[in-house]
């Protein structure tokens, strides 16, 4: 017996030394809440999902005038109710996690906090309504559909495409930056303050406008070298704007190849899509708790991480 105990301590100092949580009922939200391999995560994402466009849905009613006269005080009961059940979720989030700080400061993190606080800031501050229109911060409640694209495989697909691709990206728009400035100085030279390239940033605008083939025609080249110009930058533009689509399609490619298998989070950082055998967080290397899947027949297995 004594042997048991021993070894049953010596694991639980694995498993703190690792990171994984101790069973109680922080593990078993965090699993429903975070990932969605069980029947009850699937459960719990189709439910706040659905609450998501509601509540969506109810901002865009809202907005037109005469259904806001005719069912005015029911959107505002509907309002109350979805920010409470977003409240209550935002804080079970905070419970359940490791590290509360970091959730509360990544990008869905925010998203939350932006969803649910015009409406508490528009019931404690009623001094708003003073300074300015109180309706205007509920349209930030708009955030909320951004959450949505967490429920969604493609979506994440794209997001780790566009995240993978984000240094080639801003390398890409720094050139462009670099080309604007020089088409601009040069149409300001050519074309001067008497054909409206009053100034070099003025001149960058007509360079963006033209680069990305807009062509809004406030600005016009009247000189044969600034209709050249003109020609050039035009064709230089389509060729620009074949870049990022090649490089996007490029990194899409690689993480439909590469797509998580399941939802499975790490309860330190937050990473999701760890495969079924991992026993480490691929992110910070915090060990992973036993990883729960429901079978074709509806039970729950456990496999050991």
């Amino acid at each position: 017996m004594s042997q048991r105990n021993s070894q049953r301590n010596l694991n639980a100092r694995i498993r703190q030394r690792l990171g994984q949580p101790e069973s109680g009922w922080r593990q078993h939200w965090y699993t429903i809440i975070f990932e969605a391999d069980t029947r009850p995560g699937r459960l719990f994402d189709v439910v706040l999902l659905v609450a998501i466009v509601a509540s969506v849905a109810v901002v865009m009613l809202d907005s037109i005038q005469a259904i806001h006269v005719r069912l005015g005080t029911l959107f505002t009961a509907l309002e109350w109710l979805f920010t409470v059940l977003f409240t209550a979720e935002y804080i079970m989030r905070l419970s359940v996690v490791r590290r509360p700080l970091r959730y509360m400061f990544s990008f869905y993190g925010v998203i939350d906090f932006l969803s649910i606080i015009p409406t508490w800031a528009s019931f404690f501050v009623p001094e708003l309504a003073f300074l300015i229109d109180v309706r205007l911060l509920r349209l930030l409640r708009v955030f909320r559909i951004l959450k949505l694209t967490v429920y969604f495989e493609e979506a994440e697909i794209l997001m780790l495409a566009l995240s993978n691709a984000r240094r080639k990206i801003f390398v890409f728009l720094g050139t462009v930056l670099i080309i604007t400035v020089i088409l601009g100085t040069i149409m300001y030279v050519v074309e001067g303050p008497t054909h409206g390239f009053t100034s070099i940033p003025i001149s960058m605008y007509w360079a963006i406008v033209t680069l990305s083939t807009t062509g809004f025609g406030d600005m016009v080249p009247k000189t044969p070298i600034g209709q050249f110009i003109t020609s050039i930058t035009i064709l230089l533009g389509y060729g620009i704007i074949a870049f990022p689509t090649g490089i996007i399609g490029a990194e899409l490619a690689a993480s439909i190849i590469k797509r998580p298998l399941t939802t499975r989070s790490c309860e330190n950082c937050l990473t999701e899509g760890h495969e079924p055998d991992a026993s480490f967080c691929k992110h910070c290397g915090t060990g992973l708790p036993v990883y729960q899947v429901e079978s074709p027949v509806g039970s729950r297995n456990g496999r050991s991480g």
